[in-house]
């Protein structure tokens, strides 16, 4: 009787072994330079290439360039840098000006940051993440791109906690960027609903807009004229070498924007993308 009994109790055993996942692979921020964050296998996917542009290109947007860049580079040299909110006009570069810093950084210094993207969805496992970088040695870029909060949203508040309160505090070799086209990060409708309906409207309005108030670095970024996407169009150009005229450039590219009923670097890029097809040139 009892020999049966170790019998069952070791196929129980086995097979509770069989269906349990497997554990997570060991973390190595040096396998690559960028970094994709899966909370469901606590996960740090490495990504071979990152889709970039380079910093030259950006046009139009040379201060928030340069405090970008400043920022940043202070926080891969080991000096105190603050968290960054880019903010905006749709198109102008934000996210890509946030690769392009770190493309930079590890240029001057080569390996010294990671890049690692959490996705809108998953920034409830934001804490998580950033317990399983805090015992690392590399310093980390933690990129949100296109954050917002909707009506009934409460994640908004996991965030606030851990960029600036909470007992343990953000690690020291992290760093958060985040993306919006909405100053405050919610829309301005969830804004004024507060103010109507709560018992003391004032009270209400800071609880939603003091998130953004946790970011010590507001970049702001807006319409481009025409001069400004003539330059991205051309410096686009230029990198493919397209063979075609000046002057036709910028009437193929006026044509463009107006279709779109918009001028941005993401318009720009989209025409160049369109025209070195027409021309059948490889584009990068």
């Amino acid at each position: 009787m009892d020999q049966r009994l170790i019998d069952l109790t070791t196929r129980i055993a086995e097979a509770l072994e069989r269906l349990a996942p497997p554990p997570p692979p060991p973390l190595a921020l040096d396998a690559a330079d960028a970094f994709v964050w899966q909370p469901e296998t606590t996960r740090l996917v490495p990504v071979p290439k990152v889709s970039r542009v380079d910093v030259g290109l950006l046009k139009g947007v040379e201060r928030q360039k340069q405090l970008l860049l400043d920022n940043t580079l202070r926080f891969a040299h080991g000096l105190p840098a603050n968290n960054a909110m880019l903010w905006g006009a749709r198109g102008m570069g934000k996210s890509s000006l946030v690769k392009a810093a770190h493309a930079v950084a590890n240029a001057e210094r080569a390996g010294c940051l990671a890049l690692i993207e959490i996705h809108r969805e998953d920034i409830r496992s934001l804490p998580e993440l950033l317990n399983v970088l805090r015992s690392q040695k590399r310093r980390c870029l933690i990129l949100c791109d296109d954050l917002s909060f909707e009506r009934e949203d409460a994640d908004y508040k996991a965030l606030k906690s851990v960029l600036d309160g909470g007992i343990e505090g953000r690690p020291e070799n992290v760093l958060f960027y985040a993306t919006s086209n909405r100053r405050h990060l919610m829309p301005r409708d969830m804004i004024e609903n507060e103010r109507s309906t709560a018992i003391n409207p004032s009270e209400a309005t800071e609880e939603k807009v003091s998130l953004s108030d946790r970011f010590g670095l507001w970049i702001g970024f807006h319409n481009c004229d025409q001069p400004t996407y003539f330059a991205m169009v051309e410096g686009y150009a230029a990198q493919l070498a397209l063979p075609i005229a000046p002057d036709a450039l910028r009437a193929e590219a006026v044509e463009w924007s107006v279709t779109r009923g918009a001028r941005s670097g993401r318009v720009a890029w989209q025409f160049i993308q369109d025209l070195a097809g027409r021309l059948g040139v490889q584009a990068a």
